[in-house]
């Protein structure tokens, strides 16, 4: 078998079913299986895809285990020669997972490699980063990218060919299976965020390299699960896996001076987006948002980074229903 696609939902329902819509019907010239991990849903995700796709095979959890855990509930048994994680709020383009495939296939150190991700109105995301250190975590990491292109490059640039990257972004993570006997499966330290970047950091440790392919192309939704419904919580998680990232991968001075300075930073952007709010008499809902999020990072940090905030906290259901 080519290749074995694994997609993580959870309360996505509406989204869930366009992607797998778009798999079966633009999947044309590979042999796939579809394995679809429902995280305790309680949108009727499980249901649905027992009625409009019983030919993908469906795993139902009975709490939210996160993305990192239920991938790795599948990763074991794969036995394709490729492995396609792939986000429930994604809709393939005709001819992508083939090019992917394609271009693995003849080069055969590549051990991830991930498509360019559309915007709904066919404009361009970030598919790729540059792993995360102290100059693009505590300084503008956008006008990096715009002084210095070359070391971080960006989606501002249109490049025609493959190119290797840090990282590449998860949404549509295509990875050679031989690899996994080398590199690991995902690391569960992780609970959402970073999961991405800290495999293609250890891909590269390992010998295989990371590319960006943009001749493959999908759409992407992008945060679908948590950004609109809990924000707060999602950019808390986010903090807390850029700490595990830098603990795991940074040295002890990186890691202690990054932990002492990003708070600093956010204390920063407290205040500032406070005067703003003021100065506009809390009129401006983007700012007011801005003030939101960062009052509570800031809080987060004062209670030490306690684990009962956030996604892990957030995410917890009840049972489902058998």
């Amino acid at each position: 078998m080519d290749l074995t696609i694994i997609i993580v939902t959870w309360n996505t329902k509406d989204l869930l079913l366009e992607c797998l819509d778009s798999v079966y019907r633009c999947i044309e010239d590979l042999d796939f299986r579809v394995v679809v991990v429902d995280n305790a849903s309680v949108d009727g995700s499980a249901e649905a895809v027992r009625e409009h796709f019983p030919q993908a095979e469906l795993i139902v959890n009975e709490e939210n285990r996160g993305f990192i855990k239920a991938n790795n509930q599948v990763l074991p048994s794969v036995s394709s020669r490729y492995v396609a994680l792939l986000n429930s709020d994604t809709k393939l383009i005709k001819g992508a997972m083939e090019t992917l495939v394609d271009f693995m296939d003849q080069h055969p150190r590549v051990g991830m490699a991930a498509p360019q991700y559309l915007n709904a109105d066919g404009s361009k995301q970030n598919s790729f980063e540059n792993f995360p250190g102290l100059a693009s975590e505590l300084l503008n990491k956008s006008l990096l990218k715009i002084l210095f292109p070359q070391k971080y490059p960006s989606k501002r640039k249109t490049y025609d060919t493959p190119l290797a990257v840090d990282s590449v972004v998860g949404a549509c993570m295509t990875v050679r299976t031989e690899a996994l006997e080398r590199v690991g499966y995902m690391d569960e330290d992780y609970f959402f965020f970073l999961d991405d970047t800290d495999w293609s950091h250890r891909m590269w440790q390992a010998g295989y390299e990371v590319f960006y392919v943009p001749q493959a192309q999908i759409y992407h939704v992008g945060g679908a699960a948590t950004k609109k419904k809990i924000p707060i919580q999602t950019w808390i998680e986010y903090y807390r896996s850029m700490y595990i990232f830098f603990r795991k991968n940074k040295n002890f001075c990186s890691w202690l001076l990054f932990r002492l300075f990003r708070p600093v930073k956010l204390g920063i952007n407290l205040l500032a987006t406070s005067l703003f709010l003021i100065l506009t008499l809390g009129t401006n809902q983007r700012i007011r948002d801005k003030w939101r999020v960062y009052f509570w990072l800031c809080l987060w940090h004062i209670r030490l980074c306690p684990n009962d905030m956030g996604l892990q906290k957030a995410n917890k259901t009840t049972k489902v229903k058998k």
